[in-house]
């Protein structure tokens, strides 16, 4: 498993594949609107936790061996 922070860019890919907003997918990772908009915008990383749970979550992948 690859412990990285994924590119602001992954990121919004990732949620607009989910078809959700940023208040959504935040929510969904029990963190803020802001936080989520600041890892969009790359002026924060997001933490690969964070990453691999909402993509859990947001049903974007089955397998965890795959990240």
């Amino acid at each position: 498993m690859k412990n990285i922070n994924p590119a602001p860019r992954e990121i919004k890919e990732a949620r607009l594949a989910a078809d959700l907003t940023q208040a959504t997918a935040a929510r969904l990772v029990y963190s803020s609107l802001n936080a989520w908009s600041q890892w969009e915008r790359g002026e924060r990383k997001m933490h690969p936790a964070i990453w691999e749970l909402f993509l859990i979550k947001s049903q974007q992948i089955a397998d965890i061996n795959q990240l």
